[in-house]
């Protein structure tokens, strides 16, 4: 297993490389960094990512490159894009397994709110 991705948002048209957005994608981190003039890093740790999706247009499947979304826990993007990149199906395992083996490590456990109490059964004593 790859131990870091390093790529870079491309042009839909023939995939070029000429964005100024870098993913990087470690086992225990997943980085955005993007701007020229104005730098911006956006950091999220692989136990926070929570889902992990791929999409691919025709033109994308043509060019070679996908889009994938990673569904988070984190506060500041609870979804982070990854457009354009190339190996976008083996970043996806990746990024699905990285997640699992953190969250193992940590000992995190997902847990989602279905609202299955009701108001008034909250009161119960």
């Amino acid at each position: 297993m790859a131990t870091e991705f390093v790529e870079r948002k491309r042009w839909l048209f023939l995939g070029l490389p000429f964005t100024f957005t870098k993913y990087i994608i470690k086992e225990n981190m997943l980085t955005i960094d993007s701007g020229l003039l104005r730098k911006v890093e956006n950091d999220c740790y692989m136990y926070k990512v929570q889902d992990v999706e791929l999409v691919t247009t025709l033109l994308e499947r043509i060019v070679g490159i996908g889009t994938v979304i990673c569904y988070t826990g984190d506060t500041t993007h609870p979804k982070l894009i990854l457009s354009h990149i190339k190996n976008a199906k083996a970043i996806k395992e990746f990024i699905l397994e990285a997640s699992e083996q953190a969250r193992m490590k940590r000992r995190t456990l997902n847990t989602l709110d279905i609202g299955a109490m009701s108001d008034d059964m909250d009161s119960i004593d």
